[in-house]
């Protein structure tokens, strides 16, 4: 079977009754991948034997398992399994979340045709609901202001080139992805969308929960990518205070949308 030189990285904490839904998403792909590597976030539960499961289901070799020895959150695991990824392109995926069957298809195709085009991701999660004819299957390029007032990538649709020299930012929880594709495009990459779903994801809508005090922590994430850019003089001060005052506007629909859930 013919495969693509695409290394997919899952980190997992408390993946136990996900991973083999998300496994079996990659492995049935109509193009697959050549690698899986499977990243233990320090889980306090059966996840890490799950995984091990999972590695003798397979081909021996296409699933990778590593164990971190500390929790560091999806970003820091995120990194330790591109340390290890052989692929000429890397593709991210949630361990919850699972793809569309020609994701890898389309994308490392289009890729392989755009080499000018660091990554390529997708801006929003679906159903799937049906199997795109290829004609149907466009891309756009994705803006610095665009990017700056939202984040345009599901982090579970992107696929980039291995060589990059951004990384997730070490120890950062929340919008550690934003603030990566942030890193990315304002540095010189080019960056865009398949105006198509590719993937399928279970989590709850954002802020859903309720949890006033996560949907601050991702609020204080996203300024602080904002803050980022700033000090390096990736953007001026107009452009960052517009930016956070969009984005304190966001925040606040967020918790009165959240409250009108609960009652």
């Amino acid at each position: 079977m013919t495969k693509a030189s695409v290394s997919v990285i899952v980190p997992c904490y408390r993946s136990k009754a996900s991973i083999s839904r998300a496994v079996e998403s990659v492995f049935t792909q109509t193009l697959r991948p050549i690698e899986v590597i499977l990243v233990d976030d320090c889980s306090p539960d059966d996840t890490l034997e799950q995984l091990y499961a999972e590695q003798q289901k397979y081909p021996a070799g296409w699933i990778k398992v590593i164990k971190l020895p500390r929790n560091g959150g999806p970003g820091n695991a995120r990194n330790a399994g591109w340390a290890q990824a052989s692929g000429k392109y890397v593709a991210f995926l949630d361990s919850d979340d699972c793809w569309h069957a020609r994701k890898v298809e389309l994308q490392y195709n289009w890729l392989e045709q755009h080499p000018e085009v660091t990554l390529l991701g997708q801006k929003f999660a679906s159903g799937m609901q049906r199997e795109p004819a290829v004609e149907e299957v466009s891309c756009t390029q994705v803006t610095k202001r665009q990017l700056l007032f939202s984040n345009q990538f599901t982090t579970s649709s992107v696929m980039l080139q291995h060589g990059v020299k951004s990384r997730f930012k070490q120890g950062k929880r929340y919008c550690e992805d934003y603030q990566l594709w942030s890193d990315i495009l304002f540095k010189g990459g080019v960056c865009c969308n398949m105006d198509f779903p590719l993937v399928k994801t279970f989590k709850p809508v954002y802020g859903d929960s309720g949890l006033s005090g996560q949907l601050w922590s991702m609020e204080l994430g996203e300024l602080g990518v904002h803050g980022a850019l700033l000090r390096e003089k990736r953007i001026g001060i107009l452009p960052f205070l517009l930016a956070v005052s969009w984005s304190m506007l966001k925040f606040a629909r967020r918790v009165v949308n959240s409250y009108v859930r609960r009652r």
